[in-house]
C-alpha cells in the first residue's frame, strides 16, 4: 500500500504543478562508473557510447505499482521499435530496503520478461543527475543524448501518452 501511495502522491505533485521546468531539453548526464554486477542484462553502458540512437531512459522500482502497470508498455515500445536505431534503459532506484538487493531486482526483471538493460542506481546517484522526482519517469533522449521529453505516470499500451511518446520517438529517430 505505501508503494503506491508514494507513486500517487509524487504523480499528483508533478500533476498540480502547472510551471512545470522538467520537460525542457537539456544533456542526459552519464552513467556513473559502477562495479559490472549494478547493471542486469547488459554489460555497464554509457550514453555517450549511445550517440546516433534514441534513448528511453525508464526510471522505475519494483514495488511500486504505477511502475508495474508500465511494465507492459515498456515491452511494447521495445517491439516497436527492435528494428531501429532505439534502446530502452532501466534505471532501477529503490524506494526501499527490500528493492536495493540485487536478487531482489533480477528476480522482478525475470518476473516481468523484461530483457532490456538494467541499471541499478541504489545510491540514487542518477536519479540526483537526472533531477527526478518521481516513479515511473520516462526520458527520451535524442541521438545527440539530448532529453527531449518526460512522462511522468503510468503509461499504456494504446493510451493517448503511448500515442504521444511514440510520435516523438518516430521524429526523433528521423533526426540526422
Amino acid at each position: 500500500m505505501i508503494p503506491l501511495l508514494s507513486c500517487a502522491f509524487l504523480l499528483t505533485a508533478f500533476l498540480s504543478n502547472p510551471e512545470n521546468k522538467d520537460n525542457e531539453a537539456r544533456p542526459a548526464p552519464e552513467f556513473p562508473k559502477v562495479a559490472a554486477e549494478r547493471w542486469l542484462n547488459s554489460p555497464p553502458l554509457k550514453l555517450a557510447d549511445m550517440r546516433g540512437k534514441v534513448v528511453l531512459l525508464d526510471v522505475w522500482t519494483f514495488m511500486c505499482w504505477n511502475c508495474t502497470n508500465s511494465i507492459p508498455w515498456v515491452k511494447e515500445m521495445h517491439k516497436r521499435f527492435a528494428s531501429k536505431d532505439f534502446l530502452i534503459i532501466g534505471i532501477h532506484t529503490p524506494e526501499f530496503e527490500r528493492e536495493k538487493k540485487i536478487a531482489n531486482v533480477q528476480e522482478a526483471v525475470t518476473k516481468h520478461g523484461l530483457a532490456n538493460p538494467q541499471f541499478i542506481d541504489n545510491d540514487y546517484e542518477y536519479w540526483r543527475a537526472l533531477k527526478n522526482r518521481y516513479w515511473p519517469a520516462f526520458y527520451v533522449v535524442d541521438k545527440k543524448g539530448v532529453i527531449r521529453h518526460l512522462a511522468i505516470g503510468e503509461v499504456h499500451v494504446g493510451d493517448r501518452r503511448d500515442r504521444e511518446i511514440q510520435q516523438i520517438v518516430q521524429k526523433l529517430l528521423e533526426e540526422e
